[in-house]
């Protein structure tokens, strides 16, 4: 019996908060999408052959174009180590992040990506575009849950 699995192995929610000056600007929380490669990186994850597929990375690049299924990179992007990693509950991870005053100035952040350490696009959210300048500090988190 043949059968066909055309869902994303699991959902995120993506939180970002944009402060100027030290002070909050703009927050927001929704959902992400979770491309398909996620579904290998999952396969190689439970069956012992993980190497390279922890989520090690945040990206943040300059596509606005909605998210699809099939996304395998971002454009641009500025690559930054996840702050801390949590389980806030069963079933769920949780990546913080942090972008700095003084990383990625001048940069149009139109998309942002979760990354695996060898490089695979593992989740992806777009929005409003965001001119990064030399004062404003972005951060978040991206919980995935399964």
């Amino acid at each position: 019996m043949a059968t066909t699995d055309a869902s994303p192995p699991a959902t995120g929610v993506f939180e970002l908060r944009v402060y100027r000056r030290g002070v909050l600007e703009h927050e927001f929380a929704e959902p992400n999408l979770v491309v398909d490669a996620a579904k290998d990186a999952h396969a190689k994850l439970i069956g012992g052959n993980g190497s390279g597929k922890p989520v090690n990375r945040i990206g943040f690049g300059a596509n606005g174009t909605p998210p699809a299924p099939g996304d395998t990179t971002l454009t641009g992007a500025t690559l930054k180590p996840v702050g801390q990693v949590s389980y806030p509950s069963a079933g769920k991870v949780s990546f913080s992040w942090t972008l700095a005053a003084n990383e990625a100035v001048g940069k149009r952040i139109a998309e942002f990506g979760l990354i695996c350490s060898d490089g695979s696009l593992y989740a992806r959210k777009t929005r409003a575009p965001i001119e990064k300048t030399d004062d404003m500090t972005l951060s978040g988190s991206w919980t995935i849950t399964f």
